[in-house]
């Protein structure tokens, strides 16, 4: 992959649903067609594309259905252009549900997390009441879950983060229901013998949106950077989305659980010096680091799937020059120096 930045928005989609000699691998060993539940967010629409690609590449002959509100204008359309198909669905709805294809393939990826604060009825419903709707809807299938680390306990920014071994902890409502997610989905998948794979991302990143992309912007309109959260992990979009996919082949009975993000754990302020200096802004901070941040240590995906194919100095100059240049934003802050779980 080139290392220059992405001009523009279809060089950036290209970029983020280009398949690797790994993915259409995967893609040419998978059987059967796939289902995304919930891709018409942030990482809906490039998950479906790269499937789409890495079909493609391996001759693959299958269907990539994406089921979602599409709420976002123009996801859709762009969609049935990627010769993905589109079913427009209240995925809350059960009538929906049950016109749904049967699919051996299912990705779950609809959620709330934002909006919790004023909402948490409706965050409880897509988080935990839905994932159970879906895996008794799809009882044979293989599944990938989408969930978070922020089901993980801050932890003390001296270690390498929380482990898929160590003890959950969910501070504030939204964490608790992403927790009720898992929990509910491994006592029905497990049960009825479900194969499922849930995938703990913390965070994923692009040039619209994420950690950098936030920080890029409050750089350039010289607002202080909050340094509590003092850590974080990132993961260039294209490469959490990969493993996603390349999970279907690992769902299991009880679920095999994978935290999915970057192999370093990033100084806050260290991302916004770097930023600042591709910027050519003066940045300023505010607050001290705290000795705990929400940090998950990937070390068994990086195993099994390889690191990420984009390191974080080039994401910064990716982001930065994006930024710089009033390159559009999805305008969905990432809130990641919250500490206390209100969303």
């Amino acid at each position: 992959m080139t290392r220059n930045p992405p001009p523009d928005d279809a060089a950036l989609e290209d970029r983020l649903s280009a398949p690797t000699d790994d993915d259409v691998a995967a893609m040419a060993a998978l059987e059967g067609d796939i289902l995304l539940l919930g891709a018409g967010g942030k990482m809906g629409p490039s998950l479906a594309r790269l499937a789409r690609r890495a079909s493609e590449a391996a001759g693959a002959t299958r269907r990539i259905v994406a089921a979602s509100g599409f709420h976002t204008p123009g996801i859709a359309g762009s969609l049935k252009r990627a010769d993905v198909e589109v079913i427009r669905c209240d995925l809350l709805d059960p009538a929906a549900l049950a016109e749904l294809p049967d699919m051996p393939n299912v990705v779950l990826m609809a959620g709330q997390k934002f909006g919790t604060a004023d909402d948490p009825a409706a965050t409880w419903a897509l988080n935990a009441f839905l994932p159970g709707l879906i895996v008794r809807r799809f009882p044979t299938a293989r599944l990938v879950l989408f969930s978070t680390g922020n089901v993980y306990p801050l932890s003390d920014v001296s270690g390498t983060g929380s482990n898929e071994g160590d003890p959950v902890g969910p501070i504030g409502e939204y964490a608790r229901s992403a927790l009720a997610r898992e929990r509910i989905v491994t006592h029905l998948a497990t049960r009825q013998g479900t194969p499922c794979a849930i995938l703990r991302l913390n965070y994923a990143v692009e040039l619209r949106y994420g950690v950098l992309h936030d920080l890029a912007n409050r750089l350039v309109r010289g607002e202080p950077i909050d340094v509590a959260m003092g850590w974080v992990n990132v993961i260039w979009q294209r490469d959490a989305n990969a493993i996603a996919l390349r999970l279907l082949s690992r769902a299991a009975v009880p679920p095999f659980v994978l935290n999915v993000t970057g192999p370093e754990k990033l100084s806050v302020r260290s991302l916004a010096l770097e930023l600042a200096g591709h910027l050519e802004v003066e940045p300023v901070f505010a607050g001290t680091e705290s000795t705990t941040a929400l940090l998950s240590d990937a070390s068994r995906a990086h195993a099994l799937f390889g690191p990420p194919t984009v390191d974080v100095d080039t994401l910064c100059v990716w982001v930065a020059d994006w930024v710089r240049r009033g390159g559009p934003s999805l305008d969905r802050p990432t809130h990641f120096e919250e500490r206390e779980g209100k969303f």
